[in-house]
């Protein structure tokens, strides 16, 4: 068992939990970030990686990762403590401003304040419903791809038919053998561009696509080798390969969320709008988890919150009836806070 303490522990290290470590950074706080995924980025890394966001301020058309790779590189300065592919299980209040959070592999955070920057919840893969096959995860079965390299030179098989699927299966067709994507209909929820471009390959026979279900697998070796896929006309084809991806999507889980004795509103938590702190003293949410009146599940709305919940914790945590509006452009103690150094004539200037 693992025991570590901090001023803050953030559950969540998608964006908006990645822009609150860099809020409460400066005000001067630690913080450490848990994670059920094994990587940051939340949805943005899991889900559409590749496709722009154009709503984020002064970034007109940013990836989703280029804009989680900016918020890492904003928070890194104030060196939060990282507990990815961790869940958190529990969390006792020990008073007003005392926590002792849990994660699933019986790690206990000591913390004065709590931010559940969650999303939707913890997000776990769909799976592919055949019996026995998890036998192949993490060995020929993945559910996400962390490594583009493993699968050079393979006869890769992709099975969905989203953003997260064609994605891939365009990505992949550069470095594999082969490419075979299979949906169970040519219904795509993906975007029109990237749909047209896996026809285009299709026709130029650099990949393929097959419509129909799998209904079975055949294995040799304790190695998986083939399925079997059904098409809609009850026909059964075979499909041989060395790689199998399933990109079904993500099923986002309240889990223990449920569990925590927070007031809740359809899902999502209720929070004051002045401070964002939840029905328990001490726990605030941020972001798409959480719920007030007017609430919008916005990136943006999401930073705007995560600032307010900063001030509103170090006015707890520092013990402090009211905190300055300290501005990072001119606060000598933001900049120290940071690491930045200005000399006087940059600062009169």
């Amino acid at each position: 068992m693992k025991t570590l303490t901090t001023d803050v522990a953030i559950i969540g290290a998608g964006p908006v939990g990645l822009f609150q470590i860099f809020e409460l950074g400066l005000q001067g706080l630690n913080t450490i970030v848990i994670d059920s995924l094994p990587e940051i980025g939340g949805q943005c890394s899991e889900l559409y990686p590749d496709k722009p966001i154009y709503d984020i301020p002064a970034l007109p058309n940013a990836k989703a990762s280029d804009v989680v790779d900016n918020l890492w590189q904003q928070a890194a300065i104030f060196d939060p403590t990282f507990l990815l592919a961790e869940r958190v299980e529990h969390i006792e209040k020990v008073s007003d401003d005392s926590f002792i959070v849990t994660t699933h592999k019986q790690t206990k955070i000591h913390c004065r304040a709590v931010i559940i920057a969650a999303g939707n919840g913890a997000f776990s893969p769909v799976k592919l419903k055949l019996p026995l096959i998890e036998k192949f995860e993490d060995k020929q079965l993945f559910y996400r791809i962390s490594n583009v390299e493993h699968f050079r030179d393979k006869n890769v098989v992709v099975l969905g038919g989203g953003d997260s699927a064609l994605d891939w299966s365009l990505t992949l067709q550069k470095t594999a053998k082969s490419v075979l994507l299979i949906h169970r209909s040519t219904n795509f929820k993906a975007a029109k561009n990237s749909v047209n471009k896996m026809y285009e390959l299709c026709d130029q026979l650099k990949m393929q696509f097959l419509c129909g279900q799998v209904s079975n697998f055949q294995e040799k070796e304790n190695n998986l080798t083939g399925l079997t896929i059904t098409s809609k006309d009850g026909v059964n084809r075979r499909v041989a390969l060395d790689e199998l991806v399933v990109l079904f999507g993500m099923s986002p889980k309240l889990g223990p969320i449920d569990n925590w004795q927070l007031e809740m509103h359809q899902h999502q938590i209720k929070v004051d709008t002045q401070s964002f702190q939840t029905s328990v003293t001490g726990i605030y949410a941020v972001g798409d988890i959480n719920y007030y009146p007017g609430k919008r599940k916005l990136i943006l709305s999401g930073f705007h919150e995560a600032a307010l919940a900063a001030f509103s914790i170090a006015e707890t945590v520092l013990e402090k009836d009211r905190i300055p509006t300290l501005y990072t452009t001119t606060s000598p103690l933001v900049h120290q806070r940071m690491g930045v150094e200005h000399t006087l004539e940059e600062m009169l200037n």
